[in-house]
């Protein structure tokens, strides 16, 4: 057989033998370096780790306001209504709001039970509220629709007092659970300018 001929078989011989194992030497290393990879974790999605709540403020010193906030996402049901109370007793974002407790009032525990929550404050919510009936129902009910309205399965908030065990405040009973009272996010000045022009039309009809 001729030199030149030998030389071409042996190379066509080659090519595929070379191929072959260079192929085999990629798998192979791709699958040694897949399994030196630590697996990446993908990352959550920052909107699960947030959640709206709404929290009740004073507007005008008259009435109850509603005001949005993003907190931290939270798992126990305790957790979250003390997380919820915390932000509460914090103050408003808005320059228009203020906060219907006293300031240095902190809940010192939460408990829940069914549809019944149980909030307790120190002695300063009593010593330090403002006087007259009015403060005093904007500050229980600024709790109390806070919790009811982020939580619906707490249909009803008895709230208690560090050191006051007659469950009264100065003007209201807290001895019984309260269930919230959205009428005081109404507006007096509102009420009193439609009843105004109801009585200004009927003056008219009469004439």
């Amino acid at each position: 057989m001729p030199v030149h001929r030998r030389k071409k078989i042996t190379i066509n011989i080659l090519i595929p033998f070379t191929v072959f194992v260079l192929f085999f030497s990629i798998m192979i290393w791709q699958k040694y370096r897949s399994s030196q990879e630590v697996p990446v974790t993908p990352p959550q999605s920052s909107t699960e780790s947030i959640r709206s709540v709404t929290l009740f403020f004073v507007a005008d010193g008259t009435r109850l306001v509603r005001e949005a906030r993003e907190l931290d996402s939270c798992d126990a049901d305790t957790a979250c209504v003390k997380s919820v109370l915390d932000e509460l007793l914090n103050g408003p974002l808005s320059s228009e709001f203020e906060k219907a407790i006293p300031e240095g009032v902190i809940v010192t525990s939460v408990r829940l039970e069914g549809s019944l929550a149980t909030i307790r404050f120190n002695s300063l919510f009593f010593e330090a509220m403002l006087s007259g009936s009015s403060a005093e129902m904007l500050a229980v009910y600024s709790v109390v629709n806070t919790i009811a309205v982020n939580f619906p399965q707490i249909q009803k908030v008895k709230l208690e007092i560090d050191g006051n065990e007659t469950g009264m405040l100065r003007h209201l009973d807290l001895s019984e659970p309260l269930m919230p009272d959205y009428s005081l996010e109404l507006s007096a000045p509102i009420a009193s300018e439609k009843k105004s022009t109801k009585e200004n039309t009927s003056r008219k009809d009469e004439h």
